[in-house]
């Protein structure tokens, strides 16, 4: 007996943890072939492209990404500014929808 326990009883936690550990591989494969989570993904046309916190030319600068960059979006467009997540946006005249995408 290791750790008090009977063989059989470690054996089925044994078995029990590998099946969970495979069926949540198996999630992330099918979350990643479906694509992004929102169905908007899109990539990078200009050389470098701010990510600002507001939607506005003038809001301030959060983040950059670089030419062919893709990320996930949402399909929100305000202002001409494409909503990324919460506090998060990039000019969409400088990304375009990847193939399959639904933006």
């Amino acid at each position: 007996m290791i750790l008090g326990l009977p063989k059989k009883t470690l054996i089925i936690i044994g078995v029990i943890a590998a099946v969970v550990v495979i069926y949540a591989f198996g999630q992330k494969g099918q979350a990643d072939a479906q694509g992004s989570p929102t169905g908007c993904k899109v990539s990078v046309t200009a050389d470098v492209l701010n990510a600002r916190e507001t939607a506005a030319g003038n809001g301030k600068v959060i983040g950059k990404y670089l030419r062919g960059a893709e990320f996930d979006a949402q399909p929100v467009v305000q202002n001409g500014f494409r909503k990324i997540a919460d506090g998060k946006w990039v000019a969409d005249g400088f990304v375009t929808p990847v193939p399959g995408a639904k933006c």
